[in-house]
């Protein structure tokens, strides 16, 4: 083999490497990641379930959901569902937190976990880039104040988990990390809306 070959070979096993390292979702086994929210070790950041399209209209008023992108018909249905899978998992009742968006809002009441507690950290700031860097550090404050007690689950938007974590979830999908930490987020794992 030639070492020009050899070099290549050597190059690709490192890019397989670091993609598969990149990947959490790939390696977690599910039932430590549910286990590991049920337990109160992990906090479940939450894309709200499917609601068509992209942002919101240019009428948009935060206190009116009639001016929002709200959830589709599947999206309730899907919320309800995920909602079921948490009780299947053995989490029964959750301090549920969520955005101000009705999207995020009906999306965490049809998880049927709990109340529903509003944090303004958890808004999108997919129109607003400004405010990415504040919500975000207040979201990772959040995080870091989560020991023990009642499994955590903070119903946001993709802009803001993907600035957290670097992943980009599908609607519906819950993206597990630490609770307690401080500092980076480390993505523990995944749990696609239909596992």
């Amino acid at each position: 083999m030639s070492a020009r070959l050899t070099r290549w070979l050597g190059g690709l096993a490192l890019i397989v490497l670091v993609a598969c390292l990149g990947a959490p979702s790939a390696r977690a086994d599910p039932a430590a990641l549910w286990a590991a929210l049920r337990n109160g070790e992990a906090v479940a950041l939450m894309r709200h379930a499917l609601a068509p399209g992209t942002g919101d209209p240019s009428e948009f008023k935060l206190g009116d959901c009639a001016t929002q992108r709200n959830l589709s018909e599947d999206g309730r249905r899907q919320a309800v569902a995920i909602g079921e899978r948490l009780r299947a998992a053995g989490i029964q009742a959750a301090g549920v937190y969520s955005s101000e968006w009705c999207r995020c809002q009906d999306t965490a009441r049809l998880l049927g976990l709990g109340e529903v507690k509003v944090m303004p950290f958890l808004n999108s700031f997919f129109a607003d880039r400004p405010s990415e860097a504040r919500q975000t550090a207040a979201a990772q404050a959040f995080i870091a104040a989560a020991t023990g007690g009642l499994p955590t689950i903070l119903v946001t938007h993709q802009v803001n988990i993907t600035a957290l974590t670097g992943v980009t979830p599908a609607s519906g999908e819950l993206v597990l990390v630490p609770a307690g930490k401080t500092g980076a987020l480390q993505v523990l794992g995944t749990i696609p809306p239909d596992a």
